[in-house]
């Protein structure tokens, strides 16, 4: 067993020291922390340009209720034809035609907005909220009700739940479901790509030693169980080695990236109330009113968004990431590795490759839902089968998972793993020596039965 450390170091230093390791390592966090920055850089980024759009209302009745923006204004068009301004639209000058139909009351679709270009989200948004809310206090004043419009004032009521997560000590945390499915979903993805790069690395490994012969050579030396459980040990230490330079260069990243473009998010808490404060101002600009209300309500949401995500425990995540990534790592890089043993060339491996990728596969397909429920009967069982639990507990693990069903999932790993290990070096005995034949799957089976 003394000449397993050598395999190791020689697999080890043959991958780390390849372009294709270095240029990965460099390249990944740098998307990952894009994959992270550049939708909230993007969101937050607002329209310069001023867009003016004619409105054309037929029944004479929408004067004024859309309240223009710093960049969004209207010009109400009377005695004209709609017809008249889509034909010289081009010269006109204007972003978008907005008709108004007279039926706009009790016919949703009658209001229509012409444009040589796609209108964004937020001015539909804008016209939609306005027209909305106008038409339901003009439904509403039909009633004759007294003070409506102070009444409509005084019940108008935003509600934004808050979840709160109690701790069996009694301890309250910010939580919000969105991010820790985005949490859960990214874990469980970052797991598959993983498992399956770091799989058919070694599986790739042992193809090409075998079809160079070299494999003849380095059997002479050692016996195959150590040659496989030394090439899986030593891939499993490039795969750490690069997960670990990602992590903590996308840390890096993303906090200098959060510190330069996000510096709000550095605010104390008495300093984002004060921001708050001065946003939700009431100024003597209606508009400006409207865009303050907008503000403040982002505000909210990234302050909300911030402090769950400060409430995670990454330290948790990544070491359970660990876990499930090495345990995983080593039920399925067993298995592909008694399969390159198997055949003669990669092209052979496809028909072999297939079962062992279906459990992967299959966590992926049922992740939203888990991430969805994470304490559905599908959820735990899911996340207790070895040949699933890597992906699918690691997208629970951001929920709380009860440490019954963790260590229950653990250990089932664990046997798996050392059960596969063990049938792996069996077949891996057999076909590594093995030229000019593609074994079947039941000569396969067979393989392990035969004595040492």
């Amino acid at each position: 067993m003394n000449r397993i450390p050598i395999i190791i170091a020689r697999e080890y230093l043959i991958r780390v020291r390849k372009k294709s390791f270095i240029i990965m390592s460099i390249l990944g966090p740098v998307l990952f922390a894009a994959m992270m920055i550049i939708p909230a850089w993007l969101s937050q980024l607002k329209e310069t340009d001023v867009k003016k759009i004619a409105i054309v209302d037929s029944s004479h009745v929408f004067y004024k209720v859309i309240p223009e923006t710093e960049f969004l204004k209207f010009d109400y068009l009377e005695n004209i034809s709609i017809d008249v301004l889509k034909r010289n639209f081009k010269n006109l000058g204007y972003y978008g035609i907005l008709y108004i139909s007279p039926i706009a009351t009790y016919d949703p679709n009658s209001v229509i907005l012409y444009s040589d270009k796609q209108p964004s989200l937020d001015t539909k948004m804008h016209i939609n909220k306005y027209l909305e809310e106008y038409i339901r206090d003009q439904k509403l004043k039909t009633y004759n009700i007294k003070n409506l419009d102070e009444i409509l004032k005084g019940v108008k009521t935003t509600i934004n739940v808050r979840t709160i997560k109690i701790s069996e000590e009694g301890e309250e945390k910010e939580s919000s479901t969105g991010i820790m499915m985005a949490v859960g979903y990214i874990c469980g993805i970052l797991m598959y790509m993983f498992l399956i790069f770091c799989g058919t690395m070694v599986m790739r490994g042992v193809v090409e030693e075998k079809t160079s012969r070299i494999v003849e050579v380095i059997i002479s030396s050692v016996k195959p169980f150590q040659l496989m459980f030394g090439k899986i040990v030593g891939i499993a230490m490039v795969g750490l080695t690069q997960l670990m330079i990602w992590i903590v260069s996308t840390f890096i990243l993303v906090s200098v990236a959060q510190a330069v473009f996000f510096p709000q998010f550095r605010l104390t808490p008495t300093e984002q109330v004060t921001t708050q404060d001065i946003m939700s101002a009431t100024p003597a600009d209606g508009s400006q009113n409207v865009q303050s209300n907008a503000q403040s309500e982002e505000m909210n949401q990234l302050r909300d968004a911030l402090g769950t995500l400060k409430n995670i425990n990454f330290a948790v995540i990544i070491l359970t990431f660990l876990f499930y990534f090495m345990g995983g790592y080593l039920l399925y890089a067993s298995l592909f590795a008694a399969v390159g043993a198997a055949v003669d060339s990669e092209t052979d491996t496809q028909q072999f490759v297939f079962p062992i990728l279906l459990p992967l596969i299959l966590g992926i397909i049922v992740l939203f839902s888990i991430t969805n429920n994470p304490d559905s009967p599908i959820s735990f069982w899911f996340s207790i089968i070895p040949f699933t639990s890597p992906i699918v507990m690691m997208a629970r693990i951001p929920f709380g998972v009860p440490w019954p069903e963790f260590f229950l999932s653990a250990g089932l790993l664990v046997a798996f793993f050392i059960g596969a290990t063990w049938l792996a070096g069996k077949i891996y005995r057999t076909g590594i020596l093995m030229y000019g034949k593609k074994p079947t799957l039941k000569e396969m089976l067979r393989w392990i039965t035969y004595k040492t």
